[in-house]
């Protein structure tokens, strides 16, 4: 394109956007408010997603106890097998002893109890493997997996804390897709009626220049300068929003309810966020404002 064609076309998609401002702004409005909501979800969806996984890292996990007599070479080759796992994040060895003390101390057995057992332990083969995983979709290929180790005599895991997980997150999936669907859907439907106004406005003049011979690319350009100015301000002004208000709210909770969450429970930081977001949001501005002028003016110039 040359630059005197590209000057006029920046120059009437802006006086376009000034001549329809009402439905120009109604459209800049209609794609902050989705890409707020956007990023709210996100926010929400990222938040939960990123506590789940510090979940499953710290309390979904497999118990791995071995065949009597095995020795503590045997008992490493294990560990090391289990390890090279990619869904495998920590592998934690907890020896007889100390899965006894933990025994009497989550089931706050009384000292007749204990005296009854006098020095032996009756956990005395129990040592074994804590193996916590990744992604708990994978526990099950995990657990097949381990089953088939020489020298593991047992394996046991909690089917229903992996399935419960594994069907929030899926939940969640599903909802955050809906949702951004019916909002794009939104966006493009007000930037098409937008186009389609200016286009109206416009139809003496775009016949008169098809009958000189103009171009339907030079036709086209201003509506797409229209579009692309539309969708790129109206992923802008929610990025300008959204970056104080989730840098409040995580300061707010981190102040304010670390101690009641004990420290368990952490947040994604606002550089993480935005540095994410921001590109996702400008190429949904960006695509939103493409799709709803160019489909409408394929449409309304070919009648």
């Amino acid at each position: 394109m040359k630059i005197r064609t590209l000057i006029y076309s920046i120059g009437q998609g802006l006086k376009s956007l000034h001549r329809n401002r009402l439905f120009s702004l109604a459209s800049v409005g209609t794609i902050t408010a989705s890409m707020l909501l956007f990023g709210l979800l996100f926010f929400v969806t990222g938040n939960i997603r990123y506590v789940i996984e510090n979940f499953e890292s710290s309390t979904v996990s497999v118990s791995v106890f071995f065949n009597e007599g095995l020795s503590d070479g045997e008992k490493e080759q294990i560990k090391s097998n289990i390890e090279l796992r990619a869904e495998v994040s920590e592998v934690v060895y907890t020896s007889a002893q100390e899965a006894w003390e933990k025994y009497k101390k989550d089931n706050k057995l009384d000292d007749g109890t204990l005296d009854s057992f006098g020095d032996v332990n009756p956990l005395a083969d129990s040592d074994n493997y804590t193996v916590y995983l990744n992604d708990v979709d994978m526990q099950d290929s995990l657990v097949n997996y381990i089953e088939g180790l020489s020298g593991v005599r047992q394996v046991n895991c909690d089917k229903k804390i992996a399935q419960g997980l594994s069907t929030v997150n899926k939940i969640i999936s599903l909802a955050s897709s809906v949702l951004i669907i019916i909002l794009i859907g939104v966006s493009i439907f007000l930037i098409s009626t937008m186009v389609s106004i200016g286009v109206s406005v416009r139809t003496e003049e775009i016949g008169i220049m098809k009958l000189i011979g103009a171009k339907d690319s030079f036709i086209k350009a201003p509506f797409v300068v229209e579009g692309l100015i539309v969708g790129i301000t109206g992923s802008i002004l929610p990025l300008a929003i959204l970056v104080p208000v989730y840098r409040k709210v995580i300061r707010y909770l981190n102040s304010n309810y670390a101690n009641i969450l004990g420290g368990k429970v952490s947040f994604l930081s606002t550089k993480y966020v935005f540095v994410r977001l921001s590109p996702i949001v400008l190429a949904m501005g960006i695509v939103i404002g493409l799709i709803g002028t160019l489909t409408t003016l394929k449409r309304k110039l070919n009648v």
